[in-house]
């Protein structure tokens, strides 16, 4: 289950803006906890729309795209199933990701059958609720990676990549920072061909930015505990950091 969790993002396209209130109102309905994270992960990364955006931005590149959303999709799953075996649903979750108690479109809860309109108003009123659940950590994340953006010039950063360690390292780091769109990022990734930067550290900048941001650790809090939210985030940090380190070690070995 955890294995196909990690491909639903090709059925169901969904960005990092959006897969949070999905992913809570999954595990709501009871999808196992290691699934959902490998959903959490991996869906704004193994999908069409983004595959796409990252072959146009590395001018029909097939490797890098491919690259890409394998890694993405490894990863997801990796971290699903060590988070799986580390956290139960009680430990995981908050209180506030337990089933709620609604009979607005539930023939089974509510006399009679729901018909359409009411069906549409419901879905119209959950999509309102997660709207507004959700909007204000996004609006905090915006303005946080505005101010960085503004501060910290990119220039500073791409100086101090002398070695493709520190490449990876740092790459990650603006990744978390910039809060940028998965189907937006690979532009900016493109971007520092041109300088230098090598693969390994433009590839860890396009996975690990979809699944960990400050953005996203905000929204994490309407969902996860704050042990659980640790957790996810130094387990994401290891396995982008080592398969990068990977790939790195294995295009130096072929090349040689």
């Amino acid at each position: 289950s955890i294995v196909l969790a990690g491909l639903l993002g090709v059925v169901f396209p969904v960005c990092e803006y959006a897969i949070v209130p999905v992913v809570r109102r999954l595990l709501q309905k009871g999808m196992p906890m290691g699934s959902a994270v490998a959903f959490l992960l991996g869906g704004p990364i193994v999908n069409p729309l983004v595959f796409a955006s990252t072959l146009v931005a590395y001018s029909f590149s097939w490797e890098v795209a491919i690259l890409r959303v394998v890694s993405g999709f490894g990863i997801a799953v990796s971290v699903g199933i060590l988070i799986d075996g580390l956290f139960s649903r009680q430990t995981a979750l908050i209180e506030a990701s337990s089933p709620p108690a609604c009979t607005c479109c539930h023939p089974d809860q509510a006399p009679g059958h729901a018909g359409t309109r009411d069906r549409f108003l419901s879905a119209v009123s959950h999509g309102a609720q997660d709207f507004y659940a959700i909007s204000k950590f996004l609006i905090i994340g915006a303005f946080i990676a505005a101010a960085l953006q503004t501060f910290v010039p990119r220039q500073a950063i791409v100086a101090v990549m002398t070695t493709p360690v520190t490449a990876i390292v740092l790459m990650m780091a603006l990744a978390v920072m910039l809060n940028l769109c998965s189907e937006a990022d690979a532009f900016i990734s493109a971007s520092f061909q041109p300088m230098g930067i090598p693969l390994s550290a433009q590839l860890s900048f396009m996975v690990l930015g979809p699944m960990l941001d400050i953005k996203l650790i905000l929204m994490y809090l309407t969902v996860f505990s704050k042990k659980m939210i640790l957790a996810l985030t130094l387990i994401t940090l290891f396995m982008v950091t080592v398969s990068m380190l990977f790939f790195e070690v294995s295009q130096w070995l072929w090349r040689t």
